[in-house]
């Protein structure tokens, strides 16, 4: 299963068209991000739609809260599985029938084969887990999905959420190296960054797979099962398998954006006021002073490019298997693994 020197349908034409979420409740969840995140209602299924289905989004930001219509659709069966969460992570293509073939002929497993409705031709192949990636060719000057008809509902107040940063992933162990070497093999991914993250008794592998064209990026994580259970482990017993932990939303100005996110309703993640005590010391800020990252808890990692700001939403999910993460880049390239054990701190004191 190796890629043909030249050959390539995913150089460099390859992006994140959209996100699916399988949920119970499509209003209800596509409600919270619009309501607390900022994200506007763009669409929504058509009354002759085979489901019911939320399109939201802003800037570059594309989800779509998709409810089964029955117990025997795709949908029901994987919120049975896992709850609510990411089930298709689609991919826009210059050619979906090409890249789909090109992808099975690499050893991807089909999913859907390839069709084509009001303009827009898609077809899927299996990701990771329940997790699939659709191939979506757009016309010229398309925006839409077939299915949905466009809303016209009030805009609300930006929070200055703009694009996806990327999809942190956990795998089962033993899993990781299988996961890579498919997103190297079949989509022409980069594997950009490694590490392994220790903290305290556990430790976690993680590896970061990216397209081609450097618009999506994955962060691939497996535990370490010889050492303490930790965050990943919870993830993936309490979601049945792996799946889609949580996504990042980057924003321009992290400190303002969290600012407006906490008066709509969000919760984040806290941070001991020690972390602070210690950071100027330990680095010299770009784009924050320290007194506004203590006082939205934002965390501050580094790498030999620049800097990051994040912090993470606490999980709404009724199994706490799925969040959001706020992240402003400021040249770093890497995800924040220096910021693992605050996060872990909080985590285990909130009881989550």
């Amino acid at each position: 299963m190796t890629a043909a020197a030249g050959s390539s349908v995913f150089e460099k034409d390859m992006s994140v068209d959209h996100v699916v979420f399988y949920v119970a409740d499509a209003e209800d969840a596509a409600a919270e991000l619009v309501e607390k995140y900022g994200l506007a209602v763009l669409a929504r299924s058509s009354d002759g739609s085979p489901t019911r289905s939320v399109a939201v989004g802003r800037g570059d930001i594309y989800l779509v809260f998709t409810e089964a219509p029955g117990v025997d659709h795709p949908a029901a069966r994987y919120v049975r599985a896992h709850g609510d969460g990411v089930a298709d992570i689609a991919l826009e293509v210059t050619d979906a029938r090409a890249a789909f073939a090109e992808a099975v002929r690499r050893g991807a497993r089909p999913v859907a084969e390839p069709t084509e409705a009001e303009g827009v031709v898609s077809a899927a192949i299996t990701g990771f887990g329940d997790v699939v990636h659709s191939f979506v060719q757009r016309p010229p000057g398309g925006s839409g999905l077939p299915g949905f008809l466009p809303a016209s509902e009030p805009v609300p107040a930006d929070t200055g959420v703009r694009t996806l940063d990327h999809f942190a992933v956990c795998l089962e162990a033993g899993q990781l190296e299988p996961t890579v070497t498919f997103y190297r093999n079949v989509l022409d991914f980069r594997m950009i960054f490694e590490e392994r993250i220790v903290v305290g008794a556990q430790s976690m592998d993680s590896k970061v797979v990216q397209s081609a064209s450097g618009a999506v990026t994955l962060t691939l994580i497996e535990p370490d099962t010889t050492r303490e259970p930790g965050q990943i482990d919870e993830f993936l017993k309490n979601h049945g398998g792996a799946g889609v932990q949580h996504i990042a939303f980057t924003t321009a100005d992290i400190v303002s954006s969290i600012r407006g996110l906490r008066q709509r309703g969000v919760e984040f993640l806290t941070t001991p006021d020690a972390y602070y005590d210690l950071l100027g010391g330990r680095t010299e800020l770009t784009r924050h002073p320290v007194a506004d990252l203590r006082e939205q808890h934002v965390l501050v990692d580094e790498d030999a490019d620049g800097q990051l700001y994040q912090i993470f939403a606490r999980s709404t999910h009724p199994s706490g298997t799925f969040f959001l993460e706020i992240i402003e880049r400021a040249g770093a390239r890497t995800f924040g693994s220096g910021n693992i054990e605050a996060v872990e701190v909080e985590r285990a004191r909130a009881g989550r």
